[in-house]
């Protein structure tokens, strides 16, 4: 009797391999290659595949206009592009806990005026996710909830209940008997993914993905998950803190990187209508080590709090904390200093800390966060009521940024006096809101602490 060939898998972009590693030669993660047994070759001679449509002149192809249903949740409707369009597949990330099932009830709710809704969860009972509509005030919702986790099983139900949308919570816990590996591995995940999402495409169901994360913060399994759907959102959140924030990554019915903003309460996620209020402290007077940064995600202008902590250190090698920002940032954004600012921190503990447990990815924060060192190094407030951004370049020159103008409006809408920007838009400046544009980080400092 021949012994049943097995092969291993990483579990983190589904390459195969005859022989254990200890480092996955293709994405290069230790320790993430497990045995599984061979799958059996289904393929078929030639002529058991379907003749290919014809191609088309690309003119010739009827465009539908592309028609979207509301969710219900205008900051979930902004970051899907304007609400939930047929036959599109959303994957939804985030930690355990984080509330994803919490907004998959509530928008599944919502979305029943739009069609049938089918809730398929496979890591709690029906009696669980009825539980949960309870607390939410849901108890008359005419969502359609079945537990269950057999993919052929699923299918059928899809077919005879033939919903508008179906929520799969989640698929890692889904599974098909045409596979032999257990389920949440690569090859199931692939599989499953794969088949729920021609099954969406094929009948024009909206299709919801709710997919684990792993200790690095990207969704398990493998890539080829993300590549498969339409968009790919991440459910993001501050451990203690009541604050959510929706991300879309990706996003092919409208902008990626935008940005909702929710707050968990005891009823369910409640819609943070200004979120720039949310993320800036108030002070009774200015703070040294204290910007406000006007950043944008996506669309929308946001303006956050940068604070910094620079303070003498008794260890041989000083401390840099980055909180929010990339650390690698921050080590550039030092050297700027000591070179072009004058300012030798190289024995200084540095602490750089993005309030409301935002994160700040875009090089636009250079000029604030550059400031906020400054400001807590000599122990100086910035001077007036005013917003900071613009990149930092080697030279110490103040860069241009992209949507310098909606980050002024914005500013300007929250009561702020002025801007220390890179220089372009001077036209935007009134008598009630001064621009000062800087052409080098040493013109940024004067505005920033004149009159100090």
């Amino acid at each position: 009797m021949s012994r049943e060939k097995s092969l291993f898998v990483c579990q983190d972009c589904g390459s195969a391999s005859n022989k254990w590693l200890g480092r996955c030669p293709d994405c290069g993660a230790w320790n993430s290659l497990v045995e599984q047994r061979a799958e059996k070759s289904g393929i078929k001679s030639h002529t058991a595949y379907a003749t290919a449509s014809p191609p088309q002149f690309l003119h010739a192809v009827p465009v539908a206009e592309v028609g979207r249903s509301p969710t219900g949740l205008t900051e979930l409707d902004r970051v899907l592009g304007g609400g939930q369009v047929p036959g599109a597949a959303i994957l939804l990330g985030g930690e355990p806990g984080i509330g994803k099932s919490t907004l998959l009830l509530q928008t599944a709710h919502h979305l029943t005026r739009s069609g049938k809704v089918l809730y398929v969860t496979g890591e709690e009972s029906a009696a669980q996710v009825a539980l949960r509509a309870q607390r939410l005030g849901l108890t008359q919702s005419p969502v359609r909830v079945v537990a269950e986790n057999h993919l052929e099983v699923i299918e059928g139900l899809l077919r005879g209940e033939q919903p508008a949308l179906v929520l799969i919570d989640s698929i890692q816990t889904i599974y098909t008997d045409t596979l032999q590996s257990a389920p949440g591995s690569v090859a199931q995940v692939r599989e499953c993914a794969a088949r729920l999402v021609r099954f969406a495409k094929a009948t024009a169901t909206a299709l919801w993905l709710v997919g684990h994360v792993t200790k690095e913060g990207a969704i398990a399994g493998p890539r080829v998950l993300e590549h498969m759907v339409d968009t790919v959102l991440y459910f993001e959140g501050e451990a203690g803190s009541p604050y959510r924030i929706v991300r879309a990554i990706k996003n092919r019915f409208g902008a990626a990187n935008e940005l909702g903003v929710f707050q968990m309460q005891e009823e369910g996620l409640r819609e943070i209508a200004n979120p720039s209020q949310l993320f800036l402290s108030q002070h009774d007077r200015p703070v040294a080590g204290s910007v406000v940064l006007a950043t944008q995600e996506g669309t929308r202008p946001l303006l956050v709090e940068v604070q910094a902590l620079v303070t003498p250190s008794p260890l041989a090698n000083p401390r840099r904390v980055a909180i929010g920002l990339d650390p690698n940032r921050l080590s550039l954004l030092l050297a700027i200093l000591h070179r072009h600012g004058g300012s030798v921190l190289f024995d200084q503990d540095v602490f750089v800390n993005i309030a409301g447990g935002i994160k700040v990815n875009e090089p636009a924060a250079d000029l604030a966060v550059a400031l906020a060192l400054l400001s807590s190094f000599r122990n100086k407030p910035l001077t007036g009521r005013r917003i900071v951004f613009g990149e930092l370049g080697l030279a110490g020159e103040v860069r241009p940024v992209a949507g310098m103008e909606t980050r002024i409006r914005e500013a300007i809408k929250l009561g702020f006096k002025g801007a220390i920007l890179p220089r372009g838009e001077q036209d935007l400046a009134t008598p009630a809101f001064a621009l000062h544009p800087a052409a080098h980080l040493g013109d940024a400092m004067e505005a920033a602490f004149e009159g100090g």
